[in-house]
């Protein structure tokens, strides 16, 4: 293959695998984690939540599809879930140079490099997702012709780097919903504009006292949510208050926090599209999209809160909720995007708890 420049993907082991680049010809380095989606590259790859890592697929052939166009609708790229490419780098195993479907507007491997994101494929992903299985997830760093350091993005507040740094209003809906920006994904504020929202979207560490609201919603983000101090602490405030909470993800782990919870890393985290969760208290089993390196400690939940939802795989916590307020979470994805949108029935939930 001698169009496409050889690369080394080394991990902080000394363990090294050699693969081609078919994205930008940028040394790069992060923390490497492995999702098992077969679909859903366009929208993971733009997801907020993977800021700072290098992202192996499982799924053996990618870039079948291509990637679709930049429509735009209601302030939003209608495709993606964020304006722009997140990881840090994308490994898979086989690339597929023709993509053939209705919606593509160009191949995987333009994007990349119009993105400045470094990619490779040629890598036994099958291998290398073994390995992060039995060691957990690690730094690694992909090298062209000079040599990188390896860098920890858990040492960095990335939600600061996904957020946005100012205010920022969708729709005009007869409810108002106070986001507040982990590194939202747009599908989140899709659902919200589909039940008749105004969305006030606002930085991870912006003063909303004064703000008038129906309720509040936490986003998803990156990194760990221990360095979201700001969000804690006005969180803190709102539990006091009766208004209707939801928090996705980071914002489910953020309002734990809040609640005198804890939370912990993950050994390789949750990122795939068919994650079963146990609704506390039923029978109903859900089939759940996720993408999250951390989970709250089930056995520090606060008297005054209960379990929500739980991880049948390793029976980790998946959603806390309040006894008497109405304040829920989820650690999985209800929007999903992509995923099943089996638990979606939760925004109706939530726009239930705002309309009384």
């Amino acid at each position: 293959m001698p169009r496409y420049k050889k690369a080394r993907l080394i991990l902080e082991d000394g363990y090294e695998l050699e693969g081609y680049s078919f994205g930008s010809e940028t040394a790069v380095a992060g923390e490497i984690v492995f999702n098992t989606a077969m679909t859903g590259y366009p929208e993971s790859l733009t997801d907020p939540s993977y800021k700072g890592q290098i992202l192996v697929l499982t799924y053996p052939s990618i870039g079948n599809y291509g990637v679709p166009g930049n429509e735009s609708e209601n302030g939003l790229l209608k495709n993606f879930e964020s304006d722009n490419i997140h990881v840090n780098a994308l490994i898979i195993s086989d690339y597929s140079e023709k993509h053939n479907h209705w919606n593509a507007s160009k191949s995987l491997g333009r994007w990349l490099k119009e993105e400045n994101v470094p990619a490779l494929f040629g890598i036994d992903t099958r291998m290398l997702t073994k390995i992060i299985r039995e060691k957990g997830s690690m730094l690694a760093k992909i090298v062209f012709d000079h040599d990188i350091k390896f860098e920890d993005p858990n040492l960095i507040n990335l939600v600061d780097l996904v957020a946005v740094k100012e205010k920022v209003v969708y729709g005009n809906g007869n409810k108002k919903v106070l986001l507040i920006d982990c590194g939202v994904k747009s599908n989140i504020i899709r659902y919200l504009l589909r039940f008749n929202c105004t969305v006030i979207r606002v930085p991870w560490n912006y003063d909303y006292s004064k703000e008038e609201y129906d309720g509040l919603f936490i986003s998803n983000g990156p990194g760990n949510p221990e360095m979201c101090i700001t969000t804690i602490e006005n969180l803190k405030l709102s539990i006091a208050e009766d208004k209707p909470i939801f928090g996705i993800c980071l914002g489910h782990q953020l309002l734990a926090l809040a609640s005198g919870a804890k939370t912990y890393k993950l050994k390789f985290g949750h990122r795939s599209h068919n994650q079963p969760v146990l609704e506390k208290g039923t029978n109903k089993a859900w089939l759940t999209s996720q993408n999250h390196g951390y989970a709250v400690d089930e056995k520090s939940i606060q008297p005054g809160w209960e379990e929500y939802f739980t991880n049948l795989n390793d029976g980790s916590n998946e959603g806390l909720k309040h006894s008497v307020k109405d304040i829920f979470s989820t650690q999985f994805h209800p929007e999903a995007s992509s995923g099943p949108t089996d638990t979606a029935f939760l925004f109706e939930e939530f726009i239930s708890m705002i309309d009384g």
